[in-house]
């Protein structure tokens, strides 16, 4: 294991896109490179991972305590290759135990789950990122029945870890409708409502505004259009919570795929 950064980490919020990226990384992919490339210039190789994946949807809090997290593939209709692929980051059971132990102080329900693996929400990414997969990777659920705000206090209770060398990434998508997205394919789509709804969250998310951000369900153009459900958005407020006060905002990657899926990918310090 690396030796912790003396700088605190920053918090990674990226959009994950289709699975396929695994293996097609495209212009998002080498943007994530880039971005790993980055953190580690500025601030050392991270001593650990803390991915909070769309992917992972339970009632309270879990985090996983194995320490040889398995490749989870969860979907299906995909290339056989998807399938072989094998992430082998190694966990961090004692890890697991302080990330417990951080939400219960803030009066948050918290459990850790022995035997989940990692999810494609994080291992896609992870493997153009850091392809040796000699970090420990660990990976903390969200709960979509709770809301925003719930997410934003989830992340300050984390602030700690960036400065015990813990890299907070959140991984789910900027905009996250699957039924436009595949009936806009092979033809000409109205990607108007996306991008106006991407426009909305950055502006807010640069000007840290957050307490607007948090109602965008209610408030935001096209909001329950960009996302239907809410699993891929609330990553971003995790990110944006362990952050804390004055982040300043970086751009990873912007851009749309299949015309209604915005891409964006941030690094805040």
């Amino acid at each position: 294991m690396s030796t912790p950064s003396t700088l605190r980490m920053p918090t990674l919020f990226v959009s994950h896109g289709s699975p396929m990226h695994a293996i097609q990384a495209g212009a998002a992919g080498e943007a994530w490179q880039a971005a790993a490339n980055a953190v580690t210039e500025a601030y050392g190789k991270p001593r650990a991972i803390l991915m909070v994946s769309a992917h992972w949807e339970t009632n309270i809090p879990m985090v996983t305590g194995s320490a040889a997290p398995e490749t989870i593939h969860d979907f299906g209709g995909f290339p056989a290759e998807l399938y072989r692929i094998q992430y082998k980051a190694p966990g961090d059971p004692a890890l697991a135990e302080r990330i417990q132990s951080l939400l219960r102080d803030e009066g948050m329900c918290a459990g850790i789950e022995a035997h989940r693996g990692l999810d494609h929400g994080a291992w896609a990414p992870l493997l153009h990122m850091w392809p040796t997969a000699d970090v420990p990777v660990l990976q903390l659920s969200v709960q979509s029945a709770l809301g925003a705000r719930h997410h934003l206090g989830m992340g300050r209770a984390l602030t700690a870890l960036r400065d015990e060398g813990v890299l907070i990434f959140a991984s789910g998508h900027m905009t996250h409708n699957l039924r436009d997205f595949f009936t806009s394919r092979g033809q000409p789509a109205d990607a108007g409502y996306a991008q106006q709804f991407r426009n909305w969250v950055d502006e807010r998310v640069r000007q840290r505004k957050l307490e607007e951000l948090v109602d965008w369900d209610v408030d935001a153009p096209y909001g329950l259009r960009a996302h239907p459900t809410p699993e891929h958005f609330l990553p971003l407020f995790v990110a944006l919570g362990a952050a804390g006060e004055g982040y300043a905002t970086t751009t990873l990657f912007s851009g749309m795929e299949g015309s209604v899926l915005a891409m964006d990918a941030y690094r805040f310090d």
